[in-house]
């Protein structure tokens, strides 16, 4: 049995290639990467809370995160769902009883009471959470500080 190289540009085969065309491939990318980079900021939000500014830097956050967000009247929120103060502490523990990582990130307004925040630390504490990061804003530039 003998195999032959194609001869000329008649034979059926010849002008056939093996290569994958990437360009539409390239084009979805570029399409979700803009989506994720447009929605990506979103995603943190939820309660409409007015943070603090720092200058420190922040550290990332991990993608399977628990936010406790309080707003300026001291209501508590995991994720979008409020909880009430009496109950934090059991909703917590709930959430924590069987997760691998025990971080909580705490998002409250700067028009809350210190005693609300602590409260809330003082809870994921007792429901086991190893890791409370606190989350601020940026400061502003060109601002007075």
């Amino acid at each position: 049995m003998e195999f032959k190289a194609p001869q000329n540009d008649d034979d059926e085969d010849a002008g056939q290639m093996a290569d994958i065309n990437i360009v539409p491939l390239v084009d979805v990318m570029l399409v979700l990467l803009i989506i994720f980079m447009v929605t990506a900021p979103l995603s943190i939000g939820g309660i409409n809370v007015e943070l603090p500014s720092s200058k420190a830097r922040s550290s990332g956050m991990a993608e399977n995160r628990i936010v406790l967000s309080i707003n300026a009247k001291g209501q508590y929120y995991i994720e979008k769902m409020e909880v009430p103060g009496p109950v934090l502490e059991q909703r917590l523990g709930e959430i924590y009883q069987n997760r691998e990582k025990k971080e909580l990130y705490i998002r409250a307004d700067k028009a809350v009471v210190y005693g609300r925040v602590v409260d809330a630390m003082s809870a994921a504490k007792i429901a086991g959470v190893t890791k409370i990061s606190m989350l601020t804003q940026a400061p502003q530039k060109g601002g007075n500080g």
